[in-house]
């Protein structure tokens, strides 16, 4: 399964999707062999977590475990295969070539696992994700689209997805040309775009509608302003360093009071919209007409 957050993000904070939604084939081939290679140099018998990172064509080994994980469970009602029961079987001698068991890439639905995080309770613990683990539960959406598995895993984790309305968008200097796409994107589905002054200028620059919006201790009205009147039904801020904590800590605690989807990463920002594309409506079918 892929993460949707970027490698640096404690795994479980981050969204991850079954199967990978966006990796080549070979560098998937890559990883199931490099998977492989280390079960069997590890002698493991039973389950084996391995984190890998893929940049720029390259895949790397972040770290190798044999043990259960987390996402065992998920992956189990992602795919119907009983993982547990499989381990068990074969720490007692049975083989794998005994069990009749279907490839990773044989399911024809999208499953998302979103992480549950705790802001509500701990109103001043900080949104920004780190390799520090926050979430206290998971959660799963499933359906035949990433959107609309996407949009039912945050539904279920509390989030909620507004399909129009104003999106307040802040992100650092690294981000500002990769956020463009995804502004774009939003203005063309309906939402008015408000931003502080340096996204703002790069998103006129690149012929994207928006109004500009003070910073917090700039003037008023400032972002903040704008959460806590109703006016903003989506942030997308990512960090920018010290300097603009003091901003981004009282743009999360608005958003956490207004409960207001607060998105700290581009990755994640993208998913989103592409929940919001999916505008067909939530319908329910039992977990057992997907297998």
């Amino acid at each position: 399964m892929q993460h949707i957050e970027e490698a640096g993000i404690h795994s479980g904070d981050s969204a991850c999707v079954l199967p990978p939604y966006r990796i080549t084939t070979d560098a998937m081939d890559e990883i199931i062999r490099t998977t492989r290679l280390l079960a069997l140099e590890l002698s493991v018998v039973g389950l084996i977590n391995l984190q890998f990172a893929y940049k720029e064509g390259q895949v790397y080994v972040l770290e190798v475990n044999p043990r259960a994980s987390r996402t065992v469970p998920f992956v189990s009602k992602a795919t119907n295969v009983p993982l547990a029961r499989i381990a068990a079987k074969l720490a007692t001698g049975i083989k794998l070539k005994d069990m009749d068991l279907k490839q990773w890439d044989e399911i024809n639905h999208i499953a998302v696992k979103e992480a549950v995080l705790p802001f509500n309770k701990f109103p001043s613990e900080s949104i920004f994700l780190s390799p520090e683990m926050k979430s206290t539960g998971e959660v799963m959406g499933i359906s035949d689209t990433f959107g609309q598995s996407f949009r039912r895993a945050s539904i279920s984790a509390g989030n909620i997805i507004y399909d129009s309305g104003t999106v307040f968008i802040s992100v650092n200097d690294a981000d500002k040309m990769n956020v463009i796409p995804l502004a774009r994107d939003l203005s063309e589905i309906g939402f008015r775009i408000v931003a502080t002054l340096g996204t703002a200028k790069e998103f006129k620059r690149n012929g994207i509608p928006v109004e500009s919006i003070f910073k917090v201790g700039e003037g008023r009205p400032n972002a903040v302003d704008g959460i806590k009147n109703g006016e903003i039904q989506l942030v997308i801020n990512t960090p920018m360093g010290k300097q603009s904590r003091y901003d981004e800590e009282a743009i999360g605690q608005a958003c956490i009071q207004k409960g207001i989807m607060a998105i700290t990463t581009l990755s994640g920002a993208e998913a989103a919209v592409r929940a919001i594309r999916s505008k067909k409506g939530v319908y329910v079918k039992p977990l057992q007409n997907y297998f």
